[in-house]
């Protein structure tokens, strides 16, 4: 089998209703979902689908990636991800397009791609993320209707160190539910404003609070992703599990935060920082060291299924599922005939062959116009 073709295509779509606020743009208002969608075609007429996230205007590179996967076997992971460790080099990450390699590989072998890493299909408990710094009273009702649709965990985002009262708050208005905390001091897209910074001593403050507030799972990127020594002097620190590495670049990074003793959790995107295979990789070496692994899963529906697929692969344990509404999984699965959507706090992999996505046809046909 070769790659005989791979397309790019821009998607958009309206967020209805009021704009959504992330916490990871400060001061920005989303109203439209954007990505960049790749089709990898082949000379046997199975085409694989990967997708990155994107802005208005987008980043066209489909002519370099040509050059790098045309004439190429799909089934050869390793040898196109050396060839996309050079895409890195000189050009955006390229991880998403891996994504539709396994797509292509389990379509071919009519199995979907947890399957092809020898796990069965299992129901994984999910938890709501949301994406806004909100007040409690704001936060409340959202919570309440999390719990009432089977979530188990929500996980409340924070800027800064005085948000400790919000996560008070919500334990006090729900004292059996897990909580989990992201501070998104990892990265930003700085596009309005730059985002509130927290020291180390900011950090560590913060994580007494939790420890006071208790049942926390977990603190997600209180310090600059990079940061290794200062997240294991956090670590040492503090009984509060520290989380990161959503936008880490490559299994390298993840063997730092093992070797310095950084993570409690490890928590790569296969769209963002690995790609599959190498995500496996990161999971599998995370629990040789007694550590857990949860993917981050904020981008689309495709890098969701991609992610969902790999924890259904290692047995994890949780899935964080976006919902902040209007940011509901009918937006972020958009370019999909069907969207991503839970059982009682639960969600399973799809079980059709590769990815076991379907993208709508519309979809890439109104882009193909543009």
């Amino acid at each position: 089998m070769q790659i005989t073709g791979v397309n790019q295509y821009h998607l958009d779509s309206p967020v209805d209703g009021d704009a959504f606020y992330p916490t990871w743009i400060p001061g920005y208002p989303q109203t439209t979902h954007e990505l960049e969608l790749f089709e990898i075609e082949t000379d046997e007429g199975i085409t694989g689908y990967g997708a990155s996230p994107s802005f208005a205007g987008g980043l066209d590179y489909e002519t370099p990636l040509q050059l790098f996967l045309m004439g190429e076997d799909p089934h050869d992971v390793e040898g196109i991800l050396r060839k996309l460790d050079t895409v890195n080099l000189v050009g955006p990450r390229p991880w998403h397009i891996e994504l539709a390699l396994w797509d292509i590989i389990g379509k071919d072998a009519g199995k979907p791609v947890y399957e092809l890493f020898g796990a069965e299909r299992q129901a994984i408990p999910c938890y709501a993320s949301t994406g806004e710094r909100q007040s409690a009273d704001e936060r409340i009702p959202y919570v309440e209707e999390r719990v009432e649709e089977g979530f188990d965990a929500v996980k409340l985002r924070v800027t800064e160190v005085d948000d400790i009262e919000v996560v008070r708050e919500i334990r006090e208005a729900f004292p059996d539910l897990t909580l989990m905390v992201d501070a998104n001091k990892g990265w930003a897209v700085r596009v309005m404003e730059e985002e509130v910074e927290w020291s180390f001593s900011d950090a560590l403050a913060f994580c007494r609070g939790l420890e006071d507030v208790g049942g926390i799972g977990w603190l997600e990127e209180p310090l600059p992703r990079h940061d290794y020594e200062s997240y294991a002097r956090l670590r040492d620190a503090t009984d509060i599990p520290i989380a990161g590495g959503e936008f880490n670049n490559g299994p390298h990074h993840f063997r730092e935060f093992i070797k310095q003793g950084s993570l409690d959790i490890l928590q790569p995107d296969a769209a963002l920082a690995t790609g599959i295979r190498r995500a496996v990789d990161v999971a599998r070496m995370a629990q040789s060291h007694g550590l857990r692994f949860v993917p981050h899963t904020w981008t689309n529906a495709v890098g969701f299924a991609a992610n969902l697929h790999v924890t259904t692969a290692v047995g994890g344990d949780w899935v964080e599922y976006p919902m902040e509404p209007p940011w509901t999984p009918d937006v972020w699965s958009f370019m999909l005939e069907d969207s991503f959507e839970h059982e009682d706090g639960r969600i399973k992999a799809p079980d059709k062959p590769g990815l076991g996505i379907d993208i709508k046809q519309d979809v890439i046909d109104e882009a193909a116009e543009d």
